[in-house]
């Protein structure tokens, strides 16, 4: 994999040219930054749990500033807070810094990560006992909410709304399924399937403590990578954790750059 090409073509179908996420969401393009808005309702008001903020960006030091102003003034006068995500070779150099001095607040980074789904294992090998289901409808989303609550240690009502608003209105865009130990919900993962891409994004997946280090990481990887495959998706893509990282390296990923998100709240 050559992986300035593949990083160039995620580049532009994942963040250039991004599809929308979700119902009730616009992409849209203004002057050098591709931003997604996710409204209904009147100011203040998100769509599903749907994500709002800046993809993508081709700034200098000329127009960084201008355009970081703008941004603001967009989302702030609807009520939202929002998220510029960040790559490591974004441009400017100091595109961080300017954000930090506008009022943005740094969260956690992680590193994307892209594998050829031809290259992965696809084997799915489970510990004995426990069992694999696709997540089709609330029930489903119920059982991923508390495995992710449990991995976490944080509400994901947000992720929840979302993914309960891609199952009911582009069920054919996500995948998702939970791992029982018995009736006992013990891991849980999801895809994202974004159409007229050949990126497939691997999110969420989390295990309990108790759990951890038995394989169903990898097991939830191979069963993704498969169904990502069947459905005609080249390359699988992560934003992985520290946690993450070394698994996926070890499965085939290459890290292609890193990234992080920076919040603004009005």
């Amino acid at each position: 994999m050559d992986t300035e090409d593949v990083r160039a073509l995620f580049d532009r179908q994942m963040r250039r040219e991004a599809p929308a996420d979700g119902p009730g969401v616009v992409v849209e393009r203004v002057g050098a930054v591709v931003r997604q808005t996710a409204t209904v309702g009147g100011p203040g008001a998100v769509a599903d749990g749907s994500w709002n903020g800046v993809l993508w960006s081709d700034l200098d030091a000329e127009s960084a500033d201008a355009a970081i102003a703008e941004q603001k003034r967009h989302f702030t006068s609807l009520g939202l807070e929002f998220e510029w995500k960040v790559y490591s070779h974004d441009r400017p150099h100091d595109l961080a810094h300017r954000l930090v001095a506008a009022g943005f607040t740094p969260e956690p980074p992680e590193t994307l990560m892209i594998a050829e789904a031809a290259a992965l294992p696809d084997e799915l090998t489970l510990p004995d006992g426990v069992r694999l289901i696709a997540v089709t409808d609330a029930a489903g989303v119920e059982l991923m909410a508390e495995v992710h609550e449990q991995a976490f240690g944080t509400d994901r009502s947000r992720t929840r709304e979302r993914l309960l608003a891609q199952l009911a209105a582009a069920p054919g865009d996500v995948a998702a399924a939970v791992a029982l130990a018995g009736d006992l919900p013990v891991s849980a993962a999801r895809m994202e399937l974004p159409p007229g891409t050949e990126f497939a994004g691997l999110w969420g997946g989390g295990t309990v403590p108790a759990w951890r280090g038995r394989g169903l990481y990898r097991a939830l990887v191979a069963f993704r990578t498969r169904l990502a495959a069947e459905r005609g998706y080249r390359y699988m893509q992560v934003d992985a954790s520290s946690q993450s990282r070394p698994i996926l390296r070890r499965l085939g990923f290459e890290e292609l750059s890193t990234t992080t998100p920076y919040v603004f709240t009005p």
